[in-house]
């Protein structure tokens, strides 16, 4: 799956389940990426407004 891919597919998750709220960890286990992967589709997603993080670590929608 490439890049695009994987940013849809986590996007889409966050549409369908309002309030889904993971941490890095979580998600990395959920969509099966390797730890560096994962932070750089997670601070895209943040850049982009997409997401944004909690105090607590947690990614959520913004």
């Amino acid at each position: 799956m490439g890049v695009n891919e994987v940013l849809q597919r986590i996007q889409g998750e966050y549409l369908e389940m309002p309030g889904l709220r993971l941490t890095a960890a979580q998600a990395q286990r959920l969509w099966g990426l390797d730890r560096e992967v994962c932070q750089a589709l997670l601070d895209a997603l943040i850049d982009a407004k997409f997401l944004c993080r909690t105090r607590d670590g947690a990614f959520v929608r913004d």
